[in-house]
């Protein structure tokens, strides 16, 4: 019998992901990648819910957990930095999560797990054509290679998703930018999460990493869609929204301005009524984006690997079976982080004084301990009282 082949086309968590569980139940995985070589580096990403168990069923739980930031906890600060209240972070997916690392670590972990397998770096899909026996995908740079699947892996600005499936794309854009860098740490950095609102709708957040550095994200609401400037002239228009902001606006600008990873980006949420058409599957964020307003979404992706393979392996030569059951399984898990609370921008980026001072009852509030419990399931992302179906026969190692 021959041995399947899938491409895939992303080398982060959701490709990484599927190409771990394709080699495991038998098939042959090439993953192409934009980038000219593996992306380390990255913010915060957590492992929450039902990919808790995927990460177990990996056999990579503790090496995982043993690549934790370091971060203990997470509170809120006013423009002086005094802490007005703390987020509960006791168990294991409080808003410090137990598996609390960064996305180069569990990407680099998952690669390092791999069986062999084909990496081209530095290249793009430019056509598909799918047939009704194989799938052939040719490459920017001339490779022609035929397939049995194609797993788009591409992420939220996915071009190969958009060629293929069109209108069928909606992006639902939620007037948000967020700037995230790398900067250096100080002696006032501590093992929290330190998160702060200001006015003009502004958020400055600090976390502590395993790299003796602090990971920094500014955000903010109205959003500029910056994407597509030049890094220098998107930093400026950055530091004229946060002018006079407090707090450690200043510092953390100043380190952007030498950071070497910095990453800008408009919160777009992708929505799509099917994730497969043909021999081709979506995964990750370019099939259903949560964006962090909604998180979950190293979860998602570190899941959609595992239901994929699995229902492959269940309906070996029938990909539209196996690609249905994958899109049935996943879909209540992401429907249910992409459902975003009614009016949630306006309260997480208040305008005003007395919008920012509203704020801060609220916060009082969901932080009491009367009210703890409610709060803290509302950092539960990729959960769910369904099982997770049957692991695939191991058929490598």
């Amino acid at each position: 019998m021959t041995t399947p082949h899938a491409v895939i086309s992303g080398a982060s968590i959701a490709g990484l992901s599927a190409a771990f569980w394709l080699r495991r139940t038998g098939w042959d995985v090439t993953v192409i990648e934009r980038a000219p070589a593996f992306r380390d580096g990255g913010q915060n990403v957590d492992v929450r819910g039902v990919a808790r168990e995927v990460l177990r069923r990996m056999g990579l739980f503790d090496q995982v957990k043993a690549l934790h930031t370091t971060e203990t906890g997470t509170v809120l600060v006013d423009p002086d930095g005094k802490v007005r209240a703390a987020l509960p972070s006791a168990g294991p997916d409080g808003a410090t999560a137990e598996l609390e690392v960064l996305r180069g670590d569990l990407a680099r972990t998952i690669l390092d797990a791999l069986p062999a397998l084909a990496s081209v770096y530095g290249d793009t899909i430019a056509e598909v054509t799918d047939g009704p026996e194989d799938i052939t995908v040719t490459s920017t740079n001339g490779r022609v290679l035929r397939a049995d699947l194609l797993v788009v892996a591409e992420g939220v600005g996915s071009t190969t998703r958009d060629r293929l499936f069109g209108s069928t794309v909606e992006r639902r854009e939620l007037d948000i930018t967020m700037v995230f860098g790398t900067i250096p740490r100080t002696p006032t950095d501590d093992s929290r999460w330190r998160w702060c609102n200001l006015v003009g709708g502004r958020q400055i957040h600090l976390r502590p990493d395993n790299r003796g550095t602090s990971r920094a994200i500014l955000s903010y609401s109205p959003g500029d869609d910056l994407t597509g400037m030049d890094r220098a002239t998107a930093l400026r228009r950055v530091r004229d929204r946060y002018a006079g902001a407090g707090w450690e606006a200043p510092r953390v600008l100043d380190g952007f301005d030498t950071s070497d990873d910095v990453y800008i980006d408009y919160l777009t949420q992708i929505r799509m009524p099917a994730w497969h058409r043909g021999r081709v599957v979506l995964a990750g964020d370019a099939a259903w984006c949560v964006t962090p307003i909604g998180g979950g979404g190293a979860s998602l992706a570190l899941t959609s690997g595992y239901v994929l393979a699995t229902y492959l392996a269940r309906h070996p030569g029938d990909p539209r079976t196996a690609l249905t059951e994958y899109e049935r399984w996943m879909r209540p898990l992401v429907d249910d982080v992409q459902r975003l609370p009614p009016g949630i921008q306006h309260f997480a980026y208040p305008q005003t004084q007395l919008g920012l001072t509203v704020r801060g009852v609220f916060d009082k509030a969901l932080t009491a301990p009367v009210l703890a419990p409610l709060t803290a399931r509302l950092t539960r992302v990729a959960d769910t009282t369904r099982t997770l179906p049957e692991p695939p026969p191991r058929t490598r190692v």
